[in-house]
């Protein structure tokens, strides 16, 4: 049987290289899944995660505070606290945050890709660069 791990997204490294406060809690590194992974985004005003996709996993993102816009193959979609939406597999996404208050997400990608290399594909360039990335995120 698999051990049960119970995490806390303040125990995660924050992976801000892609913009905003992205913090896988529940993945292969943090939890031992092995099918997906699940975390939060915290976007402050203004912040953005930059253009991505995910050629192995579709992604479910639920809103928990504030609001956010999705940019689903260019297309705005505007959701608020308690307003979810998936991303389908391939499909190129960003989130922003247009309000002048914080938001925060709760976000789950499955299935993982076969390696996590090839689980994150981006299509824009990233806000910080420079910055290390704690896990890579697939």
């Amino acid at each position: 049987m698999q051990r049960i791990r119970k995490v806390a997204a303040g125990q995660v490294a924050s992976n801000r290289r892609r913009g905003g406060d992205i913090r896988v809690v529940l993945g292969p590194g943090t939890a031992g899944a092995t099918t997906g992974f699940l975390g939060v985004l915290r976007l402050g005003p203004g912040e953005y995660v930059s253009e991505h996709y995910h050629p192995y996993s579709e992604e479910f993102l639920y809103v928990i505070e504030g609001a956010v816009t999705v940019r689903v193959a260019g297309e705005p979609v505007g959701l608020v606290a308690g307003e979810g939406l998936v991303v389908p597999i391939g499909t190129r996404h960003r989130v922003e945050n247009p309000t002048r208050e914080p938001a925060e997400a709760v976000f789950h990608l499955c299935p993982l890709a076969p390696r996590p290399e090839l689980g994150h594909v981006d299509t824009e360039p990233l806000p910080a660069p420079h910055l290390p990335q704690p896990e890579v995120t697939r």
